[in-house]
C-alpha cells in the first residue's frame, strides 16, 4: 500500500514545485519589465522622447510603400505651442485633465454601458494620459493584456511626471496626418505656420481630428469636422490647463 501510493505524491510534488518555478520567473519577467517601463518614464521627466513605439510602427507602414519614406515630427517646448491649441486639445479629448490622475471613471462607466448596449465597442473613455502610455509605449491591437499594461503605465506617468509634462508629451507625439506627428509638424503641414502661432479655430480643427488625423488632408473640412470644431470652440474657454 504504502509503495503505490509514493509515485503519485512524487508526481504531485514535482508537478507543484515545476508550477512554483514557472510563476515565479513570470513575476521576475513582469516585473522586469515594468521596471524598464519606470526608467523610462523617469528618464523623460527631463529629456525628450527620439520617437515612440506608435511612430516606429507607422514609419515601418509607410516604408512598406516607399523604403525612403520619413516621418515629420519636430520637438516644441511647451511655451512653443499655442495656449489655443492646448485648450483645443483638453476640451476635446479629457475635459477633466487637470483633476484625475489618470482616469476619468465617470467617462469609462458610461463608455461601458454604451458599448454594452450596442453589442460592439463603439466608444471609449481614454484620458490624455492613457494615451500619451499607448503612443510612446504600446501596440496597436485591443487586447486586455494591452489595456492592463497601458493602466500600469499611466499610472507611471501620473506619479512621475507633472500635468504639464505629460500634455507637453502628448502634443509632441500626437499624430496629425500620415506621417505626421507633434503639434509643431502638424502646424506647418496643415497650416504652413509655427505651432506657437495656432489660432483657436486653426487649433479646433487639430483636435477636431485627432481621432482619425490621416483621413484628413491638409486643412480639409468636412461637414462632421466643422460640426466638431463649433463643438471645441464653444468648450474651449472652460477648458483649464496644468
Amino acid at each position: 500500500m504504502k509503495t503505490s501510493r509514493v509515485g503519485p505524491l512524487r508526481w504531485a510534488f514535482l508537478s507543484w514545485k515545476v508550477f512554483c518555478y514557472a510563476l515565479g520567473a513570470l513575476v521576475v519577467v513582469v516585473a522586469m519589465v515594468q521596471c524598464w517601463f519606470f526608467a523610462h518614464v523617469l528618464w523623460w521627466r527631463a529629456y525628450e522622447p527620439s520617437t515612440s513605439a506608435f511612430m516606429e510602427a507607422r514609419l515601418e507602414r509607410l516604408r512598406e510603400r516607399d523604403p525612403k519614406a520619413k516621418l515629420a515630427h519636430h520637438w516644441a517646448d511647451y511655451e512653443r505651442i499655442s495656449t489655443q491649441l492646448k485648450r483645443a486639445v483638453v476640451a476635446a479629448e479629457d475635459a477633466k485633465f487637470v483633476g484625475h490622475e489618470g482616469f476619468d471613471w465617470e467617462a469609462i462607466s458610461k463608455a461601458m454601458e454604451k458599448n454594452q448596449k450596442r453589442g460592439k465597442v463603439v466608444s471609449g473613455a481614454s484620458t490624455i494620459s492613457q494615451q500619451l502610455a499607448k503612443n510612446l509605449f504600446l501596440w496597436g491591437e485591443r487586447s486586455w493584456l494591452r489595456k492592463g499594461q497601458e493602466a500600469a503605465i499611466t499610472w507611471m506617468l501620473e506619479a512621475t511626471l507633472s500635468k504639464r509634462r505629460i500634455l507637453e508629451l502628448y502634443l509632441n507625439f500626437a499624430e496629425w496626418g500620415d506621417g505626421v506627428f507633434g503639434a509643431q509638424a502638424a502646424a506647418r503641414h496643415h497650416f504652413g505656420i509655427d505651432a506657437a502661432s495656432l489660432n483657436a479655430s486653426q487649433a479646433a480643427f487639430l483636435a477636431a481630428i485627432l481621432p482619425s488625423p490621416r483621413r484628413y488632408a491638409q486643412g480639409r473640412t468636412t461637414p462632421y469636422v466643422a460640426g466638431r470644431i463649433e463643438t471645441i470652440l464653444a468648450r474651449m474657454p472652460a477648458a483649464q490647463l496644468p
